[in-house]
């Protein structure tokens, strides 16, 4: 992990664990987490939001009015929306996607679930995440939330993620152990 990253993610983790027992304690966790679930999808939906988090254009002052403005346009919960604001004074908002990853992390814990991140050659259908999830389920004893993306370079198979798991099915990655077996050989 590089080391801008490491500061990110230890930034989006001291506001993700502050946001967190604050709306635990207000019995706020179902509104957060409907909360950071539209967050996030604002954030990969709009370009101008990440160029207003990114940019070092904006001034503090900026980021503060157009932050408040988008949490009450989305009707944020108030310690979120406060915690935005804050984080805009403090010129901190680029650590926004890593809060929402943070802050999802949280609370599917406290839920007793688990994220598998599933990468597959193809969109998969409705039907083919929940057997998977079941599967995962019954070997991991959590309910599992699944997080699926699509990388056409797999050929075909999927590579599941759960925690610090891994397992690679895909065709790419078969062919790269051939590849490496057939070096040694000759």
């Amino acid at each position: 992990m590089s080391e801008p990253t490491s500061i990110s993610s230890g930034i989006a983790a001291r506001y993700a664990t502050a946001i967190f027992d604050l709306a635990k304690d207000e019995s706020g966790l179902a509104t957060l987490e409907k909360n950071v679930a539209e967050l996030s999808a604002a954030l990969e939906a709009s370009p101008e939001l990440n160029d207003l988090i990114n940019s070092p254009v904006y001034s503090r002052e900026e980021q503060g009015a157009a932050i408040s403005a988008v949490a009450a346009k989305m009707k944020l919960m108030p310690t979120l929306a406060n915690a935005l604001a804050l984080m805009a004074t403090k010129r901190r908002l680029f650590v926004l996607p890593a809060l929402t990853g943070q802050l999802r992390a949280l609370i599917a814990e406290e839920k007793g679930e688990v994220t598998a991140e599933v990468i597959s050659a193809k969109a998969m259908t409705k039907t083919q995440i929940d057997k998977l999830a079941k599967v995962i389920k019954a070997r991991i004893g959590k309910d599992v939330n699944i997080d699926a993306s699509v990388d056409e370079a797999l050929i075909g198979g999927l590579v599941v993620k759960v925690g610090s798991q891994m397992i690679d099915t895909s065709i790419r990655s078969k062919l790269n152990s051939l590849q490496n077996v057939m070096k040694e050989v000759g």
